[in-house]
């Protein structure tokens, strides 16, 4: 078994192109030094001498030329590679063309990472479709039932509290089931943007949100000093600002939470907490961990709208969202 292994060893190692290399200038150098002693010795002219180290150096070129000809054969291949759409022959015709084991070995595993790459595409386009078909069916069907029973003239109060939460939770449901989906595509391909104006999502993201703090005391405004307008997604942009109100209503037991349009940003301001308990999970620092807020936060690296997180004197929390390219509303 060691002479076995030894000798692939071996084998491996002729057949690498740093031995080829290695083996190339080594002839070289012996070569220029046995021309050097015949100069010293008067054995050869100088003439001969430098035509012999002339010819040795063009020789080591056309060599390494030819030992380099598969990896800028696969150079050019990778050039042009498109992720969508890679040219998975062109791989198979390089693996099988032998030649250098180093390059055999890099095209083996190059057409191993495209495969599991063109696997991980399909599977995500198959997720895409399938979750967006078949979480939304369902969700249709409860919020149609919800609205037939709530027409029923003889419904409890008690089947009144209990429609209003299966209510909320299927809006509270739909909203992650958006922010899943446009995060499970590798790119933005499929959410088609357009010109909108922010003020006028928000108010339906706020009145959508109102719905979920009814009973509570909590109460939601939509402060507007500005307007601006926005070329994007308008999808993505009510996902990531509904999981920031979203959060704020989770970590807010009573007060006012406050949503402020400013030029270029969006924020959305936490009430501060008088007596905050120790033991409790709502406290008056910034909350980073939420799972809302997690959502925004890759919605917001995702589509390069900065997110920031802090704490005002006082102890409220502000969490706001800038807009590089902002707009102006008669655009």
């Amino acid at each position: 078994m060691e002479g076995r292994s030894s000798q692939g060893t071996r084998q491996r190692w002729r057949g690498s192109f740093r031995a080829r290399i290695a083996m190339v200038f080594g002839l070289q150098t012996l070569v220029v030094v046995i021309a050097s002693v015949m100069a010293a010795y008067n054995v050869a002219p100088i003439g001969a001498v430098l035509a012999i180290m002339l010819c040795s150096g063009g020789l080591s070129w056309l060599a390494v030329s030819r030992a380099w000809l598969p990896i800028a054969a696969l150079a050019r291949l990778l050039s042009g590679w498109d992720p969508d759409h890679p040219d998975m022959e062109g791989l198979e015709v390089e693996r099988g063309k032998g030649g250098d084991n180093d390059v055999v070995a890099l095209v083996r595993g190059l057409h191993g990472l495209a495969s599991r790459v063109e696997g991980f595409g399909e599977r995500e386009r198959n997720f895409t479709r399938d979750a967006s078909h078949e979480l939304r069916s369902p969700l249709t069907v409860i919020k149609m039932s919800s609205d037939m029973l709530a027409d029923e003239a003889d419904l409890s109060e008690f089947g009144h509290r209990s429609l209003e939460r299966i209510r909320r939770s299927t809006r509270e449901l739909e909203s992650l089931v958006e922010a899943f989906l446009i995060l499970s595509r590798e790119s933005d391909q499929g959410l088609a943007e357009e010109d909108f104006i922010v003020n006028k999502v928000l108010r339906q993201e706020v009145d959508y949100a109102r719905e979920l703090i009814a009973g509570r005391p909590v109460e939601l405004i939509l402060d507007e000093p500005s307007a601006f307008a926005l070329h994007a997604s308008p999808r993505v942009f009510a996902v990531l600002c509904g999981q920031l109100i979203r959060h704020a209503l989770q970590q807010t037991d009573q007060g006012t939470i406050v949503v402020t349009v400013m030029p270029g940003s969006v924020s959305v301001i936490n009430p501060a907490v008088d007596a905050p308990d120790p033991g409790s999970r709502r406290h008056a620092s910034v909350d980073r961990h939420g799972f809302d807020l997690a959502i925004a936060r890759r919605l917001s690296d995702r589509f390069q709208w900065p997110l920031e997180l802090r704490a005002l004197p006082g102890a409220s929390r502000v969490a706001s969202v800038r807009f590089p390219n902002p707009q102006p509303v008669e655009a």
